[in-house]
């Protein structure tokens, strides 16, 4: 028997809807770390269908490293306003321009890669780098997280890195 309790404390950890937290609790026999493991599969299958949408709201964000040595600037596309404006995309944005100062990509994705870069892919590609305050996760995994949550198609659109004598 899943109580209210159990509810509510699985959907203020996850932000999933009440009957998605009764259903993944129901799953998986009560136990709150399985409901969100279930929840966050089931999440990145629902961003999966969703990463063709349109993402032409978003907010570009900028990161200047303390010194002003190196600075990065980053726009995160969603599809609507009212998703920009939220506090965790506002985080997202701020953490990836974040990595994008600290570790210095060169292409969003493997599909921007250059052939002839043989440079490994968690160097180079921003979405396949671990994420610098996590390493078991990467960006993307950081980026789809989001996406379950606000139910809508989020992605990096573009990003620049500028750095004193590079």
């Amino acid at each position: 028997m899943v109580t209210v309790d159990q509810i509510r404390q699985l959907r203020e950890l996850t932000g999933a809807g009440i009957m998605e937290c009764k259903e993944a609790l129901q799953e998986n026999d009560g136990d709150p770390e399985k409901a969100m493991a279930f929840l966050r599969e089931k999440g990145f299958a629902q961003a999966a269908k969703r990463s063709d949408r349109e993402t032409s709201q978003g907010l570009i964000e900028s990161y200047i490293h303390t010194g002003g040595r190196v600075g990065a600037l980053i726009e995160l596309g969603c599809e609507t306003d009212f998703v920009a404006r939220t506090e965790d995309f506002q985080e997202l944005a701020h953490e990836i321009a974040m990595q994008v100062a600290a570790m210095a990509p060169k292409y969003i994705s493997i599909d921007d890669k250059d052939s002839d870069d043989d440079n490994p892919d968690a160097q180079v590609v921003l979405l396949e780098q671990p994420y610098i305050k996590d390493s078991s996760k990467s960006i993307h995994d950081l980026i789809q997280e989001l996406a379950a949550k606000v139910g809508e198609n989020v992605r990096v659109v573009r990003f620049s890195r500028l750095g004193l004598g590079e």
